[in-house]
């Protein structure tokens, strides 16, 4: 989708600061943080949201949360814990319509979501 700007940040038009990628994904730290340590990861592949997940072929499917688990430990964040979330549509506040993984740890986070 050319307009995305996390397509964008895939195809190298909009800069990023890349923490780790292969050939289906790419985490990068985002603009905002909202945890000590904050990831996103994100298909390379254009998926407007969870709910499009099915999408994606079966192998990176599966390889989506094995890619995530590996960003979280080489951010140090597999002894003290960490939350993995991803948001669909505007209630949630979904605000970049390309799925999307929150990597937050660092420090204690909200029991509140």
């Amino acid at each position: 989708m050319s307009e995305c700007v996390f397509c964008k940040i895939v195809r190298g038009e909009l800069p990023s600061d890349v923490i780790a990628q292969n050939e289906k994904f790419l985490a990068f730290t985002p603009l905002e943080d909202l945890a000590a340590v904050h990831a996103l990861v994100i298909p390379r592949a254009h998926v407007a949201s969870i709910a499009g997940a099915d999408g994606l072929d079966t192998a990176t499917l599966a390889e989506m949360p094995l890619f995530i688990a590996q960003v979280a430990r080489d951010l140090g964040l597999d002894q003290s814990g960490y939350r993995v979330a991803t948001n669909h549509g505007p209630d949630a506040r979904q605000s970049v319509n390309h799925l999307h993984w929150h990597i937050l740890g660092g420090e204690p986070l909200s029991e509140s979501m």
